[in-house]
């Protein structure tokens, strides 16, 4: 879904780019006066959220293009795109900061405990309330990607108001600051590690998570009229459009109007429980023969170019 409550998808997108441009300058200042790593670091996980709302507020754009002679799909694919960026800059940033984090766990500086606990809750409402518009049941690898980030940055938000808390009640343990900053960081790249994962299956065509073959196979020879289905492929134009092809053999030798309507009665059958958005079917009244030459997608089936084969072949 592209709306919730009647508010599109850019309009959040946004919002959560105002509210976040408001907390990096807090937090800065903030992470300055305190002598704060956690507060500079959940302010560097910020600015990457800025960053990453941009490319998403772009991204979501480009999808709404219209598909051209280049594009025949249109830009669907800049959502998938924009996810994949945006996990990588926070595996990137996370690691910047573990670094520095290491570092000033080996080296302690003294921190305002007090200042860092009130900057780090104004931050944790913020990106609370920013997750919360970004939230949407589902959720399409680009709003997820977004909502990601500031999932992130609320947590580490409240961990670095959990180590101000203790710092100001015992005027020590300073490692704790660089410490949460860390521990946060690392739970944060695992979760893009696993974003970066399912945004590579969509753009490698693979069969979408969830959907079996199987049963998708069996519900279209549950259709009146088709005797058997091979060469099935289904693959995902975004996480949440899903693309199918396949041959069907159907019984019998029906007219051309008859397959017609085969065609549409498995189109009808398998879009809503399946997801599927858009099928290409090529009906038969006898099975083409899968050795390779035709249904299996090979690079030279002929083993030499298949036009040159056909000319050939025209020819004689």
């Amino acid at each position: 879904m592209s709306d919730r409550g009647g508010v599109s998808r850019e309009a959040r997108l946004r919002a959560a780019l105002v509210l976040n441009l408001g907390i990096v300058v807090v937090q800065v200042v903030g992470g300055v006066a305190a002598h704060s790593l956690g507060l500079l670091a959940d302010a560097g996980h910020n600015l990457t959220d800025v960053a990453a709302v941009v490319l998403s507020l772009v991204a979501v754009r480009w999808a709404k293009r219209a598909p051209n002679e280049a594009k025949s799909f249109g830009y669907h694919r800049s959502t998938v795109l924009a996810a994949q960026a945006n996990a990588a800059t926070i595996i990137a940033i996370t690691a910047v900061i573990g670094y520095e984090a290491v570092h000033r766990l080996v080296h302690p500086h003294p921190v305002s405990g007090g200042l860092v606990v009130v900057v780090a809750l104004v931050a944790l409402v913020v990106n609370a309330v920013a997750m919360f518009l970004l939230s949407e049941r589902g959720g399409d690898l680009n709003m997820r990607s977004a909502r990601l980030h500031m999932m992130g940055d609320a947590a580490a938000s409240a961990a670095v108001a959990i180590a101000g808390g203790v710092i100001a009640a015992s005027g020590r343990f300073y490692w704790l600051d660089p410490f949460a900053s860390l521990v946060i960081g690392l739970l944060i790249a695992v979760s893009a590690a696993k974003l970066i994962k399912q945004t590579t299956d969509v753009l490698l065509e693979s069969t979408p998570q969830g959907l079996s073959l199987d049963e998708l196979g069996t519900a279209i020879e549950n259709v009146a009229g088709v005797e058997q289905v091979h060469d099935l492929h289904v693959w995902g134009l975004t996480d949440e459009m899903r693309v199918l092809s396949a041959h069907l053999v159907l019984e019998g030798h029906p007219t051309l109007e008859e397959a017609q309507a085969i065609g549409m009665s498995v189109k009808r059958a398998i879009s809503w429980p399946f997801g599927i958005a858009h099928a290409t079917l090529e009906l038969e009244c006898e099975g083409c023969v899968d050795d390779g030459s035709w249904c299996a997608m090979t690079a030279d089936p002929f083993g030499k170019d298949p036009r040159h084969h056909i000319i050939t072949d025209l020819r004689d």
